[in-house]
């Protein structure tokens, strides 16, 4: 039996790449979100491709520390057989793109952000954490180039999470367990920019990258597939940007 793999957000887009990624070699995975129909359909996907019953799903809002505890208790049930051995966390997006001017919508903007996208990682990771193999455990947290340029209220969130990453990468480092972060540019086939996707926004975006090309879910999987590999155990508190060149990473 194959590793035992976690995918927050893991119903459609990178995270579904990712959790097919895994499924595809054998290991059991478990995808976690708020919308209990898309991840049925994504693992009923999954297991009829791969093999039945590799690939298991529940609902919860992981920014609420009791759906995100109950969350844990479900992926953990049955520890005797082994635990954790990779964590995902690829839920939330900009959430709030926008505000209405006022202070309080201002406030509503970030604390929306911050909700989607700090907090169902931070909870759902340190409900996880008892359980993470050790050594050899491995946390890969889904960041974005808009921790580097903006926007502030989604950028602000995804940089939170590389001082996150280190954190873990240092708390961890001593137990075998590494913690690293996936920066990804623009990335067609996700529901990520909703309508705010028009063909004038997708053709800016590509503009912007130095090979002329969007990046895609499975290229991001792949990379999060290595950085969750055993090949990979020096390989921690580091962030990966995958851009196309469309931001230089630091």
């Amino acid at each position: 039996m194959g590793r035992r793999i976690v995918v927050s957000g893991g119903g459609t887009g990178i995270g579904l790449a990712t959790a097919e990624t895994f499924a595809a070699e054998g290991d059991r995975v478990v995808i976690l979100g708020r919308r209990a129909e898309v991840l049925r359909a994504a693992a009923d996907k999954l297991n009829a491709a791969h093999g039945a019953d590799l690939v298991t799903w529940t609902s919860a809002d992981l920014s609420d520390p009791e759906q995100t505890r109950r969350a844990a208790e479900f992926i953990t049930a049955d520890d005797g057989g082994g635990g954790v051995d990779v964590l995902v966390t690829n839920a939330g997006g900009n959430v709030a793109p926008s505000n209405d001017g006022t202070l309080e919508g201002i406030a509503g903007q970030y604390q929306r952000n911050f909700e989607a996208n700090v907090l169902t990682a931070v909870l759902l990771t340190e409900a996880l954490l008892p359980h993470l193999t050790r050594p050899g455990g491995r946390i890969v947290h889904l960041s974005s180039v808009a921790a580097l340029r903006g926007p502030g209220s989604y950028g602000g969130t995804k940089a939170a999470l590389h001082t996150y990453t280190f954190e873990l990468a240092r708390r961890l480092g001593p137990e075998g367990v590494t913690a690293n972060a996936v920066a990804p540019g623009y990335v067609e086939d996700t529901e990520f920019f909703g309508e705010r996707g028009t063909p004038e926004f997708i053709a800016q975006q590509i503009g912007q990258t130095l090979t002329g090309q969007p990046g895609t879910p499975v290229e991001i999987a792949a990379a999060i597939r290595y950085l969750a590999s055993p090949e990979a155990a020096y390989v921690t508190g580091q962030v990966l940007h995958i851009n196309g060149g469309a931001q230089y990473g630091r």
